[in-house]
C-alpha cells in the first residue's frame, strides 16, 4: 500500500505542476486584460486545490508511516538529520515547503472562490506564483521523475 501511495503522490506532483502553471497564466491574462474572474478560472483553481490537498494527505501519511520522515528523525536524531542535506530535504524541507505552498494555493483559491472583480486575479496570481517557486525549491528532484523509473 505504501508503495502505491508513493507512486500516486509522485504522479499528483505532475498534475499539480501543470494545473498551477495553467492557473498562473490564466490569472496573468485576466490581470492584463482586466476581465472578471470566470467559471474556468474557478474550476482550474478548485482542481488545483483538491489535487494539492489530496497530495498533502498522502504525503503526511508517508511522513508518519514511511522511512524518510518521522522514523528517520527518531532513529538518527534531529541533529544528525539536519547535518545531512539529502536526508534533511526529505524529512524536513520538503514537508514544510509543501505545507507553505498548499497554504498559498488555498489562499489564492479562497480569493477567487466568490469574487468576480478583475482585481482578484492579482492576488491569485501572486499566491500561485510564490507557491510554484516554493514547490520547485522543495521538491526532491533526486527521486525518479515518474513512478517506477530508476
Amino acid at each position: 500500500m505504501y508503495n502505491g501511495l508513493l507512486h500516486l503522490h509522485n504522479l499528483l506532483r505532475w498534475v499539480i505542476l501543470v494545473l498551477i502553471i495553467i492557473a498562473i497564466f490564466r490569472h496573468l491574462a485576466g490581470m492584463n486584460s482586466k476581465r472578471p474572474v470566470n467559471a474556468g478560472d474557478k474550476k482550474i483553481d478548485l482542481f488545483l486545490m483538491i489535487a494539492a490537498h489530496i497530495t498533502l494527505l498522502i504525503g503526511l501519511y508517508q511522513w508518519f508511516a514511511g522511512d524518510f520522515g518521522l522514523k528517520m528523525i527518531q532513529a538518527a536524531g534531529m541533529g544528525e538529520v539536519m547535518k545531512n542535506g539529502a536526508v534533511r530535504k526529505l524529512a524536513i524541507e520538503h514537508p514544510v515547503g509543501m505545507i507553505i505552498a498548499i497554504v498559498l494555493i488555498t489562499v489564492g483559491r479562497g480569493a477567487v472562490k466568490r469574487a468576480t472583480s478583475p482585481a482578484v486575479h492579482k492576488k491569485a496570481f501572486w499566491c500561485f506564483l510564490i507557491a510554484l517557486m516554493v514547490m520547485l525549491a522543495t521538491i526532491p528532484w533526486s527521486r525518479p521523475l515518474f513512478p517506477g523509473m530508476q
